[in-house]
């Protein structure tokens, strides 16, 4: 397990998979429709974290050529059975792909990531984007690093150290921060940060 994850946050989705990925859903994907609609049909999307699969789902359903990766194996698993289709193994620091994808996605998942290794992150995520392509990911905002009440980990970003991050991997032809109020898991209502960063 890298450095980059708390040992803690991964053994309760190892361990929660199933339950996790049982919760209901009412069938509404917003920010994720709303991200594919300035996507060209059947475009190549790597999603990160993708839990259940539930988003990856929903991306096939609409004709996109979908990549779905978790690290955690239980998740993966869980995922390959909605999908009927493998799912990579793959923590966020082992992406190696260069031009590879129209379109990265990231639903609340880089958000259990170390704080510091953000840019890092980002810088390959950009790197694995063809020009243009478009780059979505979802933030718990906070003061700094912490813990939810079921023991998983947070960067807690503020909106400032979110950009400090991105501008750190590399430019970006565009970027942007918008503001939404959600739950979770834990049951407990958060301000979000949904960014979406475009490569130039």
């Amino acid at each position: 397990m890298s450095g980059d994850y708390d040992p803690a946050t991964f053994a309760f989705y190892e361990r929660e998979a199933a339950v996790y990925t049982s919760q209901p859903h009412d069938g509404q994907f917003p920010w994720l429709w709303r991200f594919l609609a300035d996507l060209a049909p059947g475009a190549e999307i790597l999603e990160l974290g993708c839990g259940g699969g539930r988003d990856a789902e929903e991306m096939i359903r609409l004709g996109f050529k979908v990549t779905p990766t978790d690290g955690s194996p239980a998740m993966a698993a869980q995922a390959e059975r909605r999908l009927g289709r493998p799912v990579r193994v793959m923590t966020f620091d082992a992406l190696e792909a260069e031009a590879a994808f129209d379109a990265v996605w990231a639903s609340a998942s880089l958000l259990h990531a170390r704080a510091g290794a953000l840019p890092d992150i980002f810088a390959r995520i950009r790197r694995a984007l063809r020009a243009g392509g478009r780059f979505c990911a979802g933030f718990k905002r906070g003061e700094g690093e912490g813990y939810d009440r079921l023991g998983r980990y947070y960067n807690f970003p503020t909106e400032a150290a979110l950009r400090d991050a991105y501008a750190a991997a590399g430019p970006w032809r565009s970027f942007e921060v918008e503001h939404e109020e959600g739950g979770g898991y834990d049951g407990v209502r958060r301000h979000w940060l949904v960014c979406l960063a475009v490569r130039p």
